[in-house]
């Protein structure tokens, strides 16, 4: 038991009890904001990844994507960039805790990466499986 207590006291808590629970939401959904607000400025991906959804948003609703096309493509946008924000995060905290160059560091790196592109190349497998027999159809 005193070990646990000595465990608890170590470890750092985090000041949640300021405010209502309203004001602790609104705090909170702010530091959401600013977090996207961080990656749509200094994130090139999160710039290419908004740039292909507005085109992937707009091919649907040139080609009348049905109802189950658009919740995938709406799906995958949404994967694609909150896993863009897990890479951000990621990476900042290596870079805080490893600045040196590591091998370590670039394995935690290159994975984290990786992880936004399966999802990328599994968006445009769908997407070609959505758009492309459209596309024929209103040419042939």
């Amino acid at each position: 038991m005193e070990l646990q207590d000595k465990k608890q006291a170590k470890s750092p808590k985090r000041n949640k009890e300021t405010g209502t629970k309203l004001q602790r939401y609104i705090k909170s959904f702010l530091h959401a904001v600013e977090g996207i607000s961080y990656a749509v400025k200094y994130e090139h991906n999160m710039i290419i990844i908004i740039i292909m959804a507005i085109l992937a948003m707009t091919l649907g609703f040139i080609l009348n994507i049905n109802n189950y096309e658009w919740l995938f493509v709406i799906l995958i946008i949404g994967l694609i960039a909150a896993c863009e924000m897990i890479n951000t995060a990621v990476e900042a905290v290596i870079d805080l805790i490893s600045p040196d160059i590591n091998p370590l560091a670039k394995i935690a790196k290159d994975s984290a990466s990786s992880a936004t592109l399966l999802l990328c190349i599994t968006a445009l497998t769908g997407g070609l499986l959505i758009y492309i027999p459209k596309i024929i159809e209103m040419f042939f």
